[in-house]
């Protein structure tokens, strides 16, 4: 599903990731997990995730303080831990103000 965000300015957090072998259904809880989490926080608009052997998921934020507070969210700061020991082979976040955006629908 593609995220309803609000008027302009938002911004994006950009979470590109290959997994490790093993352990799906733990894996598969967390991110459950997470999501539910960062719904519940403060400035959260919205998420967008896709995998295959490349993992991409965006969230929608109002500000970066609400970005920031999330990083340092405690259950958040756990699936991170588990993410580097357990269940990346690598990661990148990207953080972007979106400034401008566009649609289609049929």
């Amino acid at each position: 599903m593609i995220a309803q965000t609000p008027k302009l300015p938002y911004y994006a957090v950009i979470f590109t990731s290959i997994r490790t072998p093993g352990d799906y259904k733990a894996y598969a809880e967390m991110a459950e997990l997470m999501i539910d989490l960062a719904q519940k926080q403060k400035g959260f608009l919205g998420v967008e995730s896709a995998r295959d052997s490349l993992g991409i998921t965006v969230s929608y934020w109002k500000d970066l303080e609400s970005i920031k507070q999330w990083k340092k969210h405690s259950q958040h700061q756990i699936a991170q831990q588990k993410g580097q020991s357990e269940w990346y082979k690598c990661y990148k976040t990207r953080i972007a103000k979106v400034e401008r955006d566009y649609s289609f629908e049929k």
